[in-house]
């Protein structure tokens, strides 16, 4: 199964469209998740449309209309695993341990909010993904999203794209 990962999209606040490499992925993948910060209806009306199955929440950053149509957290079983997707996870230190306490059933925990790109694993077997942004580096030096393989419980091929700079 293979998984397209993005977050903190915030359009058209940082950018008038998402990057044309990503939307290239987005109908090839089995799956795309989004943990938050749309800002923007179009982009998920977009992403529903070209993609096989779209899992997303709403951040901080949306309003109204996109908390009436996504969860503050979701939850989905991919290749086996058991896969958690919510925008904020708080501070970055005690990150691990605050996570795997909160979500004690799941593999994979995809989050967003900090558009810094973040991939470890809690003394529990949790594994923490940030997908960074597509749209926003703030203090990165690319913008960023992910790649990965669910298959047989476990993640494999995960991959952090670097976009061009504009």
């Amino acid at each position: 199964m293979r998984l397209l990962i993005m977050s903190d999209t915030h359009l058209p606040k940082r950018a008038k469209a998402l990057p044309e490499p990503l939307l290239a992925r987005v109908p090839h993948a089995d799956v795309v998740l989004h943990a938050g910060d749309w800002v923007d209806t179009a982009t998920l009306d977009l992403l529903e449309r070209l993609s096989r199955r779209l899992i997303g929440v709403y951040g901080n950053n949306d309003g109204p209309g996109l908390r009436a149509r996504l969860p503050e957290v979701a939850y989905a079983d991919l290749g086996g695993l058991r896969f958690g997707v919510v925008h904020e996870t708080g501070a970055a230190q005690g990150r691990e341990r605050r996570c795997a306490d909160r979500f004690p059933d799941l593999d994979v925990l995809v989050f967003g909010h900090s558009h810094i790109p973040w991939d470890t694993t809690a003394d529990t077997g949790l594994r923490l993904l940030n997908p960074g942004s597509p749209t926003d580096r703030r203090r990165q030096p690319y913008c960023t999203y992910m790649t990965a393989t669910a298959t047989d419980g476990r993640l494999t091929d995960l991959e952090l794209h670097r976009l061009p700079r504009k």
